[in-house]
């Protein structure tokens, strides 16, 4: 394949802004912290030693080998593994059924078209469910739980899988993408809304419901509160304003609110915005100010992942320079009333929000965590001035207005300290760029710079559990981290397989200043020593994994996993959803209950409050790595018959799907 010129492609853009870290080099690491804290010849053995396992982890780790051995301690995650590996199917744990409930294209409207993958059309593409699902919430209508909304993010496009006769389009500087192609590709990111009823063990979607709604960065106006609302650098030559903002876009997860709503996302928005200036050697717009350059090239603007910005203005960034500081938010959105406006909530930072996953604190105040999904990032928190009112549904949707933006810092000692966002305090003043708390979530980045966050692993879900009153952080991977930031026992300068972090509030008080942390397991393959695996020996050779990504706490308070490895995939496996152990004798013990096709990303576990049914989101099957396993040794395209999960027609491409799960026979999942 032709190389192009200059970087107008998303290949050498990830080369260039997401494989180098745009965080400081001074910044202290996760490596650095985790190193003084353990040992190496500890570290060194993959699995510690009971004693040093003892003294470090605490009695739970030598019970986890005594219950192994006599089988005493019963298994919380009742059900028979699925074998690891790679096939061009889906694969879920004997006694489960996985039936698709809604696929790319399928209608959610009475008047839908028929999805057609020869004919799209943006007009068409509104009124079907969007491309590449990724978080799923579950919001019930009614007591009897026969009934629901949906909600799902649709993250990013595919071309090369999307749309007949092309190619992957980045990697050649998108000679065949037209306006009406991108038109199409805005019509499918977004959000979509719809009602599903229970049929006996089948969920369907009710087209007719007047609670359908497709959300997308094409036609959804949406407005914006907080510090930055309203601040010149929200401000375009279309909206004087600063508060009326076209979609939302990179939707990646999200969560819910205590008072039933649905938070999502917004992640990688730097790729989709464009300048003229980049072929001529990647160099910044002309034309901006000293503020302005600084903030792009933190967050990797313009990443040209997409051509949007060859055709709409407000994507190129040398006509529209602020338009990529009305991204990057966390936006709140009314499930139950379709006519409702969207809310970007600048109060929470700007960022690439992985997620943002909330608990109500014992004060009543409202927490929500943040990961930035990027190598050498940082973990956030937030927590908001007003208090959680259950007879007060309009005051609660005031809350994510108001609050502290805290990022973190994980100490050697085994605490974690929470470092306010404020304007004014400590070195967030002008003298360092920050004119008002606008530039501080603006630039929350820079911010959290100046501070001395710890820079993270490539911080993805971080998700709280009510059940235990801890937070999981999924640490997905980073093959940047440089030798010397750790030893042998973790051996990774080129750490392919991430790892997941515990945090506890001090006494449950999810607002305090600092936590304590461990690490819960570091992911890879056990049986290689130099990968320094952590987990409990019970794991079988099927249960262990690579890059955490997603998390759901099911109703038992149990931590499910769901992986992303990207490509290529460093364990040779397909990715897939594991049943994690956080307690007792069998802590760090994984199991693996659902595996995804070839290419496929498992994203967006969501359970019913009964536990009797999972949903789960199989992102871009056919597609990451795909060409890198026997019997797939070539690029993904439309027609290639071989990544057509789950169709076999020779005119259907492979279609992202939402799957539900239930036990044969009923009762709660595992």
């Amino acid at each position: 394949m032709a190389k192009s010129d200059g970087f107008c492609n998303r290949a050498e853009a990830y080369e260039a802004h997401d494989d180098r870290p745009l965080s400081p080099e001074g910044g202290e690491t996760i490596g650095d912290v985790i190193v003084r804290r353990y040992s190496r010849r500890d570290m060194m053995r993959g699995t510690l030693g009971v004693a040093a396992a003892t003294v470090l982890f605490g009695p739970s780790a030598l019970a986890a080998r005594e219950a192994s051995a006599t089988g005493i301690e019963k298994d919380r995650f009742d059900f028979e593994e699925v074998a690891a590996g790679v096939d061009g199917t889906h694969h879920v744990a004997p006694g489960y059924r996985a039936q698709i409930l809604l696929r790319w294209g399928d209608p959610l409207f009475p008047d839908s078209p028929a999805f057609d993958p020869l004919r799209q059309s943006a007009a068409a593409q509104l009124k079907q469910f969007g491309y590449n699902n990724d978080y799923i919430a579950f919001f019930p209508l009614g007591t009897d739980g026969g009934c629901a909304l949906l909600c799902i993010n649709h993250e990013y496009t595919n071309e090369e899988v999307m749309f007949p006769g092309l190619i992957r389009q980045d990697l050649v500087c998108f000679p065949d993408m037209t306006a009406e192609l991108v038109e199409i590709e805005m019509a499918a990111h977004g959000v979509s809304i719809v009602e599903i009823a229970q049929e006996g063990d089948n969920w369907r979607p009710m087209l007719d419901s007047k609670y359908n709604r497709r959300i997308s960065p094409l036609t959804t106006t949406m407005t914006a509160d907080g510090p930055a609302a309203g601040h010149d650098r929200l401000k375009t030559s279309v909206d004087l304003s600063g508060k009326s903002i076209l979609g939302t876009l990179n939707n990646c997860a999200g969560g819910q609110t205590t008072w039933g709503t649905y938070l999502t996302a917004e992640e990688n928005f730097h790729g989709y915005f464009w300048s003229d200036a980049c072929g001529e050697g990647r160099k910044a717009p002309e034309g901006l100010g000293g503020t302005q350059a600084k903030s792009y090239a933190r967050y990797g603007v313009p990443g040209l992942w997409q051509a949007w910005g060859k055709f709409v203005d407000r994507f190129n960034v040398d006509k529209e320079a602020n338009e990529p500081n009305r991204f990057g938010w966390i936006v709140e959105i009314d499930p139950f009333d379709p006519a409702s406006v969207p809310v970007k909530h600048t109060a929470l930072g700007r960022f690439r929000h992985e997620g943002a996953e909330c608990i109500v604190n014992k004060d009543g105040r409202v927490v929500i965590y943040s990961g930035d999904d990027g190598r050498f990032e940082y973990v956030y928190r937030f927590v908001t001035d007003g208090r959680y009112d259950p007879d007060d549904r309009a005051a609660n949707r005031r809350l994510l207005s108001s609050g502290t933006l805290s990022v973190a810092r994980f100490r050697d000692d085994g605490q974690v300290e929470w470092l306010p966002l404020l304007f004014g305090q400590g070195p967030l003043t002008e003298a360092n760029g920050f004119s008002s708390q606008a530039d501080v979530v603006i630039d929350a980045r820079l911010a959290a710079d100046v501070l001395g966050a710890t820079r993270m692993d490539r911080p993805e879900d971080v998700q709280p559990n009510p059940a235990n009153g801890r937070v999981y952080v999924m640490l997905t991977n980073n093959k940047e981290r440089p030798a010397g930031e750790e030893d042998t026992a973790n051996p990774r300068p080129d750490n392919l397989f991430g790892h997941i972090i515990e945090m506890a509030p001090p006494d449950g008080d999810h607002a305090g200043d600092t936590f304590s942390w461990e690490v819960l397991v570091r992911c890879g393959d056990p049986a290689v020593a130099a990968v320094g695996a952590l987990w409990n020996p019970a794991t079988s050779d099927n249960g262990w994994f690579a890059c955490p990504d997603n998390a759901a706490v099911d109703a038992e308070g149990r931590l499910w996993i769901s992986t992303d490895q990207g490509d290529p995939w460093p364990t040779g496996r397909a990715d897939g959803l594991y049943a994690l152990e956080t307690e007792g004798g069998r802590r760090r013990t994984s199991k693996l209950f659902f595996r995804c096709p070839v290419g496929g990303e498992m994203c967006g576990p969501c359970f019913t409050p009964d536990g009797e049914t999972l949903f789960v989101a199989v992102q871009h099957p056919g597609t990451d790595g795909t060409d890198k396993y026997k019997g797939f040794e070539r690029a993904s395209t439309f027609a290639d018959p071989a990544t057509r999960w789950p169709d076999f027609d020779p005119h259907t491409p492979p279609r992202p799907s939402v799957l539900v799960i239930t036990t044969m026979g009923g009762g709660k999942i595992a």
